[in-house]
Formats: structure tokens, sequence, C-alpha cells
């Protein structure tokens, strides 16, 4: 997934959030009956309510992370508040977005992997990028092997001696919290060759059967949101335990629907929220805004993102 415009951003994003919960990611996503309850304070203050039993457990999982401590720009922590933070971010003439509050530093970022194929760093980190996620490795969706990103090492290497701040990726296909333990260690592994000054982020996507080359057949396709929640925690625990931060990323729909946050608070979360406003209800520290970026350096498409590292003096 904060900022001070709380009783405006917060009535304002919750009925936005009604639509996303209704229908995000999906064409058959259930719908949900809900009303509001307005007027309290913004820390005190249940913005939405449930009419039914179903509804109210979704409802009830997103309020509990409306707030949750952030670190900060000292190393010390602040508490954070989940509210979308589309008011104070605007659109530029070229499809990039800024923030234009005062509550945090928001650092402009991309994320790369091997699609991106050659990358000038140099160009990259003189157009104005600050940091880069890069993939450094992934889980097969069929037999469940890892493998490294063929350009891992290039990237992270470009990418630290253009002077960008680099955090890691895996995309995840682990089906038990002891796979996603293999996969942090492998990544924990992979990261000591380079200085990583960002989090190393547990990257869980569904993949579509019907999408795979016939024959072919998807390990994770039963996975439940129980069960990704459990990966990532077993996936973020192994990265701190190991002295990184760690991160999860995830959609809109995972977000809503899959993820249990109270499980994941203390850990950073990258969403992937396409758009010119900034208007996923949980607290996360990234935003991936874009899937079609340009930036010099790299040729075609690059996703974009913002960093918000909040403000504490």
């Amino acid at each position: 997934m904060k900022n001070a415009k709380q009783a405006i951003a917060l009535a304002s994003a919750a009925a936005l959030s009604l639509s996303m919960l209704a229908g995000c990611g999906s064409e058959s996503a259930p719908g949900l009956t809900l009303r509001l309850s307005m007027g309290q304070e913004a820390a005190s203050y249940d913005p939405i309510r449930a009419e039914t039993t179903e509804a109210e457990t979704v409802l009830i999982h997103l309020y509990e992370n409306l707030l949750r401590k952030t670190p900060d720009t000292s190393g010390g922590t602040v508490l954070s508040s989940g509210v979308a933070k589309k008011y104070d971010v605007e659109e530029n003439y070229d499809g990039t977005v800024t923030y234009t509050g005062t509550a945090y530093r928001a650092l402009q970022g991309i994320d790369v992997s091997t699609f991106q194929q050659e990358i000038d760093w140099q160009a990259v980190a003189d157009s104005g990028i600050d940091f880069a996620f890069i993939r450094a490795g992934y889980r097969g969706y069929g037999k469940g092997g890892i493998v490294e990103d063929d350009r891992f090492r290039q990237n992270a290497a470009g990418a630290r001696a253009a002077g960008l701040r680099v955090g890691l990726y895996f995309f995840s296909q682990a089906i038990t919290p002891e796979e996603a333990a293999e996969e942090a260690q492998w990544l924990v592994d992979a990261a000591q060759d380079f200085r990583i000054d960002m989090p190393l982020v547990f990257d869980w996507e569904n993949i579509d059967p019907s999408s795979v080359a016939s024959g072919d057949t998807v390990r994770t396709a039963e996975m439940t949101g129980e069960n990704v929640t459990a990966c990532a925690a077993a996936f973020c625990a192994a990265v701190e335990a190991a002295g990184y931060d760690a991160a999860v990323y995830g959609n809109r729909w995972q977000g809503y629907y899959d993820y249990d946050f109270t499980q994941l608070k203390d850990y950073a979360f990258w969403v992937s929220a396409p758009g010119t406003a900034d208007d996923f209800y949980y607290a996360h520290d990234f935003w991936q805004y874009s899937y079609q970026g340009t930036v010099p350096g790299i040729t075609g498409h690059v996703d974009r993102d913002l960093w918000f590292v909040p403000i504490t003096t």
C-alpha cells in the first residue's frame, strides 16, 4: 500500500473501493452489498459495514489493515494510514505520475526481467529513475524447478554501477510454506553477490490453466488465498531472518480477496494497480502504476513504480 487528508480521502477511497471489491480482476467476482458508516474520526472509525457474513469477512480484513507501522527515513517507524493516495497524485504529459503531497518522498522506479533484454543502465539513471526491482529468478508453474533469470546478474550489476537503489524479486509458484522458504533462501543466496538496499520480494501470481501449452499442467491451480498467504509469510520470515527486508507483491484482486494482511502487516507491500490514481485501499509502500512505461535506455515497454518514503521531519 496514507496521507493527511484522512476524512475526505477515506470516504472517497471507501466509495471507490466498493466497485473494485465487487468486480476487481474477474468477470465472475461476487458482488457485495455494502453500506457506509461515516462521521467519526479516522483513527477509530469503521468506514464500511457489510450486510452479509461473506462480505463482512472481506471488509473486516480490509479495515484491520488501514494502519500499520512503516519504516521512515531515519530508520525508525511511523504509523501509516492505508487510505488511498489518489488525491495527492497527478498525471504527467508523458504518462508518468507524480506524488504532490507532503507526507512522503516519492521515488521513481522500474521493475525489469529478461523480457526487457539489454538495458543501458546509465541512461536509465540519467533519466531520473531512482530504483529498480530486478527479477532474480522464478519457479516453473509445471514441474516446479527454480530457474535464474537470464539477465539477473547483468541487470543487478548494471543498476548498482549506475547508482540506482536495487531490490530483487522472485516469481513464485510455491504450493507450500516449505517451498516458499526454499525460494527465499535461493533469493538470499543470489543477493549475496550484490549490494541490495531494498526489499527481497515475494511475487506469487496466478497462472491461467487455459493459457498454457497443450499437455502442460499448472501445479498451483488449487491454491487458495489462505495457502498463498502462508507461503508469503514463510518467504518473508526467511528473508528477514537472513538480514534483508522483505516485501510482498500483489494486484488488487489478491490484496482484497487472497492475502490476509493481518499475517503480513510487518512487511512492505508492493501493489500492482495500473492507472493514474493510487486507489488501492490497503497500506502499501510501493505502487506499480503502469505496465507500459517508457524509459531511456530500455527498448519497448517497462513497468513503472513509485516508492513512498515517509517524511518525519
